[in-house]
């Protein structure tokens, strides 16, 4: 089991149906900084961790799920993936992503105020419909806690 005070970076592979419309996103809005590219895929640096996009043809059904679960009342897309910020982070990311007109799933907000695992949580998609969630915990500790 990796050290919990030094996680290693992770790497994730997305779908996207626009390699263009994708870099500037990530770039532009994400601040995400470019890695390697090809004609069919880019590496970013989102916060120290490898995503790449994948140039998909035709796939339906892969993009876009309208699959969600209530969490603290809210629709919460079952299909997404993100980083655990920061709280200032996680604060400068929902800034930005309201200064370039980007449209939230579930605004930015805190959810199980008060309560183990309290978090300030926020949902949107990229530009291939690609559901991410960025969060911040109140106190790291209770990122795994189970009470």
């Amino acid at each position: 089991m990796q050290n919990p005070t030094m996680p290693r970076p992770f790497h994730v592979a997305f779908p996207v149906q626009d390699l263009s419309a994708t870099r500037v996103f990530y770039e532009a809005v994400l601040g995400c900084a470019v890695g390697r590219t090809d004609s069919r895929w880019i590496d970013f640096n989102l916060f120290g961790h490898q995503v790449t996009a994948h140039l998909v043809d035709d796939a339906p059904g892969v993009m876009g799920t309208n699959a969600t679960n209530l969490v603290d009342s809210k629709a919460v897309p079952t299909q997404h993936w993100g980083v655990i910020l920061e709280m200032d982070e996680w604060e400068a990311l929902a800034e930005r992503l309201r200064s370039h007109g980007v449209a939230f799933i579930i605004e930015p907000y805190t959810r199980f105020k008060g309560e183990v695992g309290e978090q300030a949580t926020m949902f949107f998609l990229d530009p291939s419909s690609n559901a991410l969630e960025f969060k911040a915990f109140a106190d790291d500790a209770a990122i795994f806690a189970t009470s």
